[in-house]
């Protein structure tokens, strides 16, 4: 777990000892209601004995837990250094969350040592004390004073006093008492309640199934007042990490099968296209068989809920983000209502197995559209431009849900026919024409037409018999007439196939609502046997217009037929005289609703059906024109997509579920969700040069497709565990996340969402590079593309922010203590991101506030989600209690250490507090010979890189 408790420290509970157990969890407010910390407790030391007697130890204390069973030590915490005091107070408590199976029985082990270094690499062992959790309890005022044991358990090396930590007001001390001496009365620092309201679950948030494995810290700062907060940090990975991309897998397997399948069904094509066509063909197959091994490989891993930064360039994990984690800071003051704050962290969304040599999607994809046409010229291909191909896309998914859609409604129409329910007539009808009208109106598009003369015109019977016949009778006035005809329309022009000098006039034959078959014009025929394909202008202007018109013609006669109905059956109401009665009767025999009506409506499911086929095949044959433009890079590019995708969706979805848990109770938020949706602000700090440059171009487009994903809340089947994880459905150009709650808790929301109102996300990225490659490309490479993300997505995150202020009351938004207006908030973002100012962490800083102001989603990411994002987090909830809970400024950077304590060494840049004003470098105790280091590591890549400057100068001027 390096890599997952980068935020906590990696003096944790083991993993595997803290799995939750979904036992018992039957009720759903059990289910989704986190279980709280049951003990907590302080740590803090008395004349302690340091190895050398010139100095004062650094003393630090390594907490760990004897399991009674398995008779073996597990670490469990440990505490931030305390330089130079033989009494030191720990800031850093150790806390037992319910999830670990400690009982009274259970030993703590207490290890002091002496840090000579802040490296820890040289520490000396100053002795250990040991106790029950069941003697914590039981002792007076629950505190303990033990005396440490040296190694050979004689020496006492000084004592240390662990005491419970209670929630309550403690009495005014003075601070720089809290770093030197131990106060000798009642441990101020121990909180009371009797009611122990730290475990109160009835204003506790809710976190959800998908969350496992917590890491909790428990820390006590504190404020401007001399009181003390009780912060604690509890960090849990997530199932949504595999579950996600499992399902996307699934799903892209199944879209590229269907693709295969209406490839086949497109017909006979002349031999350049049907070669085309299996080409195409092959290379779907290739993806399908990559995704089907990639899924059979996750398939078999069990148990584990994310993936480590170490196997980022792993082939079978490609598809899973990085170290997905959720992150929860949750803050008790006295007398004051407990705050929370969520933050998810995740490394970059990125294709780390294919590499960057060549840039990222953001730059393969420009470089791809560029040289698109001439794929086209050398594949002897139609091109179509990206928008082309998307209206494509779209209208296949028109029609996929549409058509069954109007078959169902038809059958709903006739249930109310044959009940004669006038009203249900009505509204089925009224359906039936809004769905219908939206099915012909997509029909009428231009592409639709060009794309039946492209097909007709790939079809080996293109050529007509006539011309066959006369052709070596007039081949070269054949050849004047393919000339013009080519110059008229560049499709007759393509290869395999000879423009026709004759055409035949044909007319598609459709029956009207009186059952005989007529033409556009209303005139009767029967349709005759064609041995040639007709002309374009014919079937342009006539044969498709023709066939979506026919659907709408049909619907009219449903209508008038309803309307005949229905004034029939207001007529028998009305009284009769009963001279007219016999009239009546004789002239008019009613019969059934759903006798008259089920002819038209079956006509009109015909008719649907008709247009459907030819619909779905000249769009298939625009996308095979893709396809067969983009051999082979197309389909390596959608790949790289599927994958940046995947990672991305699976961290937007974990922060969903984080937030709505957490905003279930807040009738404002639920009100923001369905009327304008949430915005999902992902905070980058990966530098534009080398490989993250690539990796942010990866990362702009995946968090940009991320505006194809809708969410929607569904009931559960029950309340199982099994049944309470998110499903994904859709297709590449639009996804919908399905998130199933408990019954009870289902219907506590409002109607729009229990109706199944499809809920809006809107992603914003904002990168600043902090780290010394990002200096390295300030003073010599290229920034543009950071400068660009930021000023599109400002205008993107302003706009949000409109239509919100005019949906939704400001009033339903968060309150904070910093009631700085969200319009300063943009107009200081908006400066900053046009402003010209190197590593301009403002932009981070103010982006964030608008987020929490805003109720969103709040991300992190670097290249792992390690150092910097730890730097990032931890300096983010520091400036929190500062801002919100009044934490003393004496007690900042001291908090800042206890959170970055023990952290992993890595990249380590630079972060300034802006209202600190002064600059807060990434060096935890323990790293303090780093920025020596980071220097050396800077100073050697600017002479390498002038090196290589001089070089390229000298061989271009030679």
């Amino acid at each position: 777990m390096e890599d997952g408790t980068q935020h906590l420290g990696h003096c944790m509970v083991d993993m595997k000892e803290l799995s939750a157990s979904p036992e018992g969890l039957s009720a759903a407010g059990v289910i989704l209601t986190p279980k709280l910390p049951q003990v907590e407790f302080s740590l803090a030391c008395n004349d302690l004995v340091a190895s050398g007697r010139d100095r004062k130890p650094n003393a630090l204390v390594q907490v760990a837990v004897i399991d009674p069973h398995k008779q073996h030590l597990v670490s469990h915490a440990c505490t931030e250094i305390v330089e130079a005091n033989k009494d030191p107070l720990f800031l850093t408590g150790v806390t037992f969350p319910s999830e670990y199976p400690a009982s009274p029985e259970t030993l703590v082990k207490l290890s002091v040592y002496d840090a000579k270094d802040k490296t820890q690499e040289s520490s000396s062992f100053l002795g250990s004390a040991t106790f029950s959790v069941g003697d914590l309890l039981r002792a007076k005022d629950e505190r303990l004073t033990l005396s440490l044991r040296s190694s050979d358990g004689v020496c006492t090396a000084g004592t240390v006093v662990v005491s419970r930590l209670k929630m309550g007001e403690m009495e005014e001390v003075d601070v720089d008492q809290i770093t030197t001496d131990i106060p000798s009365q009642k441990c101020p620092l121990v909180y009371e309640s009797a009611h122990h309201s730290c475990t109160d679950r009835e204003n506790n948030p809710l976190t959800g199934p998908v969350f496992k494995n917590p890491v909790c810290k428990v820390y006590r700062f504190q404020t401007v007042d001399s009181k003390w907060m009780l912060v604690r940090e509890q960090m849990e990975e997530c199932t949504l990490s595999f579950s996600i991309p499992k399902q996307l897998l699934a799903l892209y397997i199944q879209e590229d099968m269907s693709r295969v399948q209406d490839l086949k069904e497109l017909g006979d094509l002349s031999p350049h296209w049907d070669n085309l066509r299996k080409e195409v063909m092959t290379r779907y197959a290739g993806i399908i068989s990559s995704y089907q091994e990639t899924l059979a490989e996750m398939d078999k891993i069990n148990g584990c809920s994310f993936k480590p930064s170490c196997c980022k360039a792993q082939k079978s994990l490609e598809f899973i983000p990085i170290n997905l984690h959720t992150q929860r800071m949750r803050v008790t003051c006295p007398k004051k209502t407990d705050a929370f704050y969520d933050i998810v962290t995740v490394g970059a969304p990125a294709a780390h197995f294919q590499g960057f040599k060549g840039g990222g999607l953001q730059r393969l994809l420009s470089r791809y559209e560029a040289e698109k046409k001439s794929f086209s010229t050398a594949y002897q291909c139609i091109y179509y431009s990206p928008e082309h191909t998307a209206k494509a896309q779209e209208v296949l998914n028109i029609m996929s849900l549409l058509q069954p859609l109007i078959t169902r409604l038809v059958d709903q129409l006739l249930q109310a026919a044959h009940e004669h329910s006038s009203p249900g007539l009505r509204d089925a009808l009224k359906h039936l024409s809004d769905k219908t009208e939206q099915f012909v109106h997509t029909l009428k598009d231009e592409l639709v037409k060009s794309a039946l003369l492209a097909l007709h015109a790939a079809q080996p019977g293109y050529v007509s018999k006539n011309q066959k016949s006369t052709r070596a009778q007039s081949q070269h006035q054949g050849h004047t007439n393919q000339t013009n005809d080519q110059n008229q329309n560049p499709i007759q022009g393509l290869p395999g196939h000879s423009p026709p000098t004759s055409v035949t006039e044909t007319t598609v034959v459709c029956n009207n609502v009186e059952g005989t078959q007529t033409t556009a014009g209303g005139e009767p025929l029967s349709l005759k046997h064609q041995d040639t394909i007709p002309h374009h202008k014919e079937y342009d202007e006539e044969e498709w217009d023709r066939l979506w018109a026919n659907v709408a013609k049909c619907l009219n006669c449903v209508i008038a037929m309803v309307d005949k109905l229905q004034e029939e059956d207001n007529t028998k109401q009305d009284p009769v005289p009963e001279h007219q009665l016999a009239d009546v009767i004789t002239s008019h025999n009613p019969g059934d609703w759903r006798e008259q009506l089920c002819p038209l409506v079956t006509r009109l499911k015909d008719c649907v059906m008709e247009v459907v086929e030819k619909a779905k095949r000249a769009m298939t044959f625009v996308l095979l024109q893709e396809a067969a433009c983009s051999i082979p890079q197309g389909f390596l590019l959608q790949q790289r997509r599927d994958i940046v995708f995947s990672q991305a969706l699976a961290a937007l979805a974990c922060g969903f579920v984080m937030r709505l848990y957490a905003g279930m109770q807040d009738k404002g938020f639920l009100r923001q969700l369905h009327l304008v949706g949430l915005v999902a602000q992902f905070e980058s700090l990966l530098s534009t040069y080398s490989e993250e440059f690539g990796m942010l171009e990866d990362m702009e487009v995946g968090i940009s497709d991320l505006q194809r994903v809708m969410f929607k809340i569904t009931e559960a089947k029950s309340d199982d565990l099994s049944d309470l994880q998110p499903l994904v459905c859709g297709r590449r150009d639009h996804f919908t996340v399905e998130v199933p709650l408990p019954k009870l808790v289902f219907h506590t929301l409002p109607e729009e969402i229990k109706e199944g109102k499809l809920l809006r996300v809107f992603p914003v990225l904002f990168n600043v590079g902090i780290n010394e490659q990002q200096t390295i490309a300030e003073r010599f490479g290229d920034i543009s593309l950071q400068e660009r993300i930021n000023q599109k997505n400002f205008e993107t995150l302003e706009a949000y922010y409109k239509s919100l202020s005019e949906k939704v009351p400001l009033e339903c938004l968060p309150c904070f203590q910093t009631q700085t207006d969200i319009k300063e908030l943009l107009e200081t973002l908006g400066q900053n991101v046009v402003a010209k100012k190197k590593k301009n962490v403002e932009i981070l800083w103010t982006a964030g506030t608008i987020c929490r102001r805003l109720n969103g989603i709040r991300f992190t990411s670097c290249k792992s989600a390690k150092d910097r994002t730890s730097m990032s987090v931890t300096l983010e909830q520091c400036a929190l209690l500062r801002d919100e809970h009044q934490l003393s400024k004496d007690f900042f950077v001291r908090a800042l250490d206890c959170m970055r304590s023990r952290l992993t060494q890595g990249d380590i840049g630079q972060w300034e507090d802006p209202e600190a004003g002064a600059m807060t470098e990434n060096k935890p105790a323990s790293r303090h010979f780093y920025p020596i280091a980071l220097l050396l590591v800077s100073s050697h890549l600017l002479v390498v890189w002038l090196i290589l400057s001089l070089v390229f100068l000298l061989a271009k001027y030679q």
